[in-house]
């Protein structure tokens, strides 16, 4: 194909969502994937550990209004609720804590959201400093809790990201896993979509009345395009754009870098399960929220292999070590709770680590704001040149950030402005479902100061 109505740069969830919307308009499509697979950052690995295993996206967060959820259930997939099995273990310098301060740690983390969401962010002002000013910091279980809240669950220390954002993008529950895995369901979601495999696009010019994306693949031309590959994938420069991108475009690109979640998966070695529970957490204390640590979800669907996560500074450091340094930490973190117990237990050989720091197409997990720039995600989702350009995917999602569904959810968005463009229709108004595309751009960014690589 050398021509088409919408090209579409990416086949992650925004691009597949994207496609199918166009197809469903009736309009031709092409999806041009830089990997050799569909799926962006979800992607479920079958063979090595015996069982399906998510090296990338993994839970359907916030799942009352997750959009993948009914089209999972359409394909007979079933949803778990994760919160309803999950059992917490933590330990302290060694030793599992007991009942009484195990409800303290629970009482520190319930008060965590509840206290920042009283407060009113001030300009500019980062989690963390949102935090102190509610009173976190001194606290026993403080330094733990920041520690999920940030490297953990936002990939990047609370110092990293804006306040505004943290709390606009926060997730209630429930969380659903797939037994099949989440990639799995973005491969089957993908099936019968016209996408081609290992087209990297390296140049998209879209000073005329047609965008031309080209590439080794050769040369390509739509009446609009949406981009939908990761924010640190554009500020590095991957794709070359004429003319530039406008200031505000650019500026927010970087204002959304992405953070680190590295995922292990170490199977077990024999019958010993280390007296867990499928779906039992394990985790430790921390003296502070950068420490480098592990956090495990044992036996899940009661598979005999451990799910590990590593993120922020520490993931990054790791991710360029190599994943044997990624298995040695994980294996070292375990012993400190269960002692040689765990070297017994767990397998060293055949174990599994995720790599998206080296990964060229993505080069992290996923996106935050950086403080001072909440309105960073509103600005990137804004079409350009009437929607004949369009960005999509997590980082242009003001409340499913970080998400499949936001994604999800941002390339239908991108698909109804490419399709207004095509049909040269007066603008009509955004659904509800679709009416978060819209915020208030800043007015005072300050120049480029940087790449995603800031870490």
């Amino acid at each position: 194909m050398r021509e088409t109505d919408v090209l579409v740069v990416g086949a992650g969830a925004a691009g597949i969502a994207a496609a199918r919307a166009l197809g469903q308009a009736g309009l031709r499509c092409q999806v041009l994937e830089a990997r050799a697979r569909p799926g962006g950052r979800a992607a479920t690995d079958t063979a090595t550990l015996g069982a399906p295993f998510d090296l990338g996206a993994t839970w359907l967060h916030a799942a009352g209004r997750n959009p993948l959820r009914p089209l999972a259930e359409a394909l007979g997939m079933a949803p778990f609720d994760h919160g309803s099995a999950r059992e917490s273990v933590c330990f302290d310098a060694g030793r599992r804590v007991g009942p009484e301060d195990m409800a303290a740690y629970d009482a520190t983390w319930e008060g965590f959201h509840a206290r920042l969401a009283a407060l009113t962010p001030q300009p500019g002002e980062s989690a963390a400093a949102l935090a102190a000013r509610a009173g976190f910091g001194p606290g026993r279980w403080d330094a733990t809790v920041m520690h999920w809240e940030g490297p953990v669950i936002c990939a990047t220390p609370l110092a990293g990201m804006d306040a505004r954002d943290y709390l606009d993008t926060l997730l209630e529950r429930p969380d659903l896993l797939l037994p099949e895995g989440a990639g799995t369901l973005l491969a089957r979601l993908a099936q019968g979509l016209p996408i081609a495999c290992g087209a990297v696009v390296e140049r998209l010019d879209w000073s005329g009345p047609r965008v031309v994306a080209e590439g080794p693949f050769g040369r390509l031309e739509a009446a609009a395009a949406i981009v939908t590959v990761p924010t640190a994938v554009l500020a590095a420069g991957a794709i070359r754009f004429t003319p530039e991108l406008p200031p505000d475009t650019a500026q927010a690109i970087h204002d959304l870098p992405l953070g680190l979640l590295t995922k292990i998966g170490l199977r077990a070695a024999g019958a010993d399960r280390l007296d867990l529970p499928p779906f039992a957490g394990i985790e430790r204390r921390v003296e502070r929220e950068e420490e480098a640590a592990l956090t495990a979800i044992a036996w899940p669907f009661g598979h005999d292999h451990l799910m590990g996560f590593v993120g922020g500074p520490a993931a990054w450091e790791l991710a360029g070590a190599g994943p044997e340094a990624t298995v040695d930490f994980a294996l070292a973190e375990l012993a400190k709770n269960f002692g040689a117990r765990a070297a017994a237990a767990l397998r060293r050989d055949g174990a599994l680590v995720s790599d998206w720091a080296r990964d060229p197409f993505s080069r992290g997990a996923y996106s935050h704001a950086r403080p001072g720039r909440a309105t960073a995600r509103g600005i990137l989702a804004a079409p350009l040149a009437g929607g004949r350009l369009c960005f999509a995917g997590e980082a242009c999602h003001s409340s499913l950030a970080a998400t499949l569904g936001g994604a999800w959810e941002t390339g239908e968005a991108a698909a109804a402005h490419a399709i207004r463009s095509l049909r040269d229709k007066e603008p009509q108004p955004l659904t509800p479902a679709l009416a978060w595309r819209y915020a208030a751009p800043a007015t005072d960014a300050p120049p480029l100061t940087g790449t995603t690589d800031e870490r």
